[in-house]
């Protein structure tokens, strides 16, 4: 059967064979969270919603459950802890995942999903597309761009909108990923597993709007910016430790010529060395920046290592063509 053939019998066969799992983090989201719910339930006929609630003060888990959701609870603050738990617990063969506030398009999750499957993907992110300002702020905009533009930088340049919360995923990427953030740069390390495997991915435009009145964000532009500034370069360490520790110790080793050229210059003139804390200052310098790049030279190697492990515990698992599948056959 040729791959076409192939691919058009598992379309019509996608609704009775695959599981879809939609995954919905929540705080505090009484007023948003049961539309976001019947929305789904909607856009993806037979399909399981999950809803997790992490620790709200109001009626979340009653309105969620009373919509149609199956609800759990994580009681470690954070969009992070909430994603760890989420990937651990649920088993299916799609994932989907998307914020509880209703500022997210659920009709585009059809398409979404069918990407995945018949594109063979791993990971399709939701790009924002808003309409009014309201919806998507200028801070958050601004923080946004720079972010992106630095892993797009590092990584690769295969994701256009890094910090969205509206993505699909296969099941291959959900339990091979590490889940190790705290709050909301759980998106950055979504981002950058998928780079660093060098998974395929897809993009798809969505519309993006605001809140409803009553409903009150949890991101804080300055704060959550620097917490997501502060993830990416702990991962450039962790996965780039070669570059990372190239730079400082090339930044110690220009500070250390700066410092020396001048003591080295009195030698030479006189044969005294009239500066010597600075001397000894320029010396010290110049070891550290040997001894820091010897360091990323060997967590490189580490970093490899792990990124093996990694890769192999992604292949472990079956790709989303290859599940569908299985599943058409059994």
């Amino acid at each position: 059967m040729s791959d076409t053939a192939l691919q058009d019998r598992l379309r019509e066969s996608d609704d009775r064979t695959r599981s879809i799992a939609v995954l919905i983090p929540c705080y505090n989201e009484q007023v948003t969270i049961a539309k976001v719910v019947r929305d789904f339930k909607m856009a993806l006929p037979g399909c399981q919603v999950y809803v997790y609630d992490n620790n709200s003060k109001d009626n979340t888990r009653s309105v969620a459950h009373a919509a149609g959701a199956i609800v759990r609870t994580e009681t470690l603050q954070g969009k992070g802890h909430v994603v760890r738990r989420m990937f651990a617990d649920v088993d299916a063969d799609v994932y989907v995942l998307v914020d509880g506030d209703d500022t997210y398009d659920a009709g585009a999750v059809e398409h979404m999903v069918h990407m995945l499957i018949t594109d063979n993907l791993d990971m399709v992110t939701g790009t924002r597309s808003h309409e009014t300002d309201e919806a998507y702020r200028m801070g958050h905009q601004f923080g946004n761009a720079v972010l992106t533009g630095a892993v797009r930088k590092i990584f690769g340049a295969r994701i256009s909108d890094m910090l969205s919360g509206y993505r699909v995923f296969s099941r291959r990427f959900v339990k091979s990923f590490p889940a190790l953030s705290v709050g909301f740069e759980t998106e950055t390390e979504f981002t950058v597993h998928a780079l660093e495997l060098q998974m395929p991915v897809g993009e798809q435009l969505i519309r993006y709007g605001a809140r409803p009145a009553g409903s009150v964000s949890k991101l804080n532009t300055i704060r959550d910016g620097i917490r997501i500034a502060r993830t990416i370069v702990m991962l450039v360490k962790d996965e780039r430790p070669l570059q990372f520790f190239s730079a400082i110790s090339l930044l110690l080793f220009l500070v250390a010529i700066a410092l020396g050229i001048p003591v080295i210059s009195e030698f030479v003139r006189t044969g005294l060395v009239p500066r010597f804390p600075t001397a000894i200052l320029s010396a010290s310098l110049v070891l550290l920046s040997f001894l820091t790049l010897a360091s990323g030279l060997i967590l490189d190697t580490v970093s490899t290592g792990r990124r093996e492990i990694k890769r192999l515990a992604y292949l472990s698992l079956p790709s989303p063509l290859a599940l569908q599948v299985q599943r058409s056959r059994g």
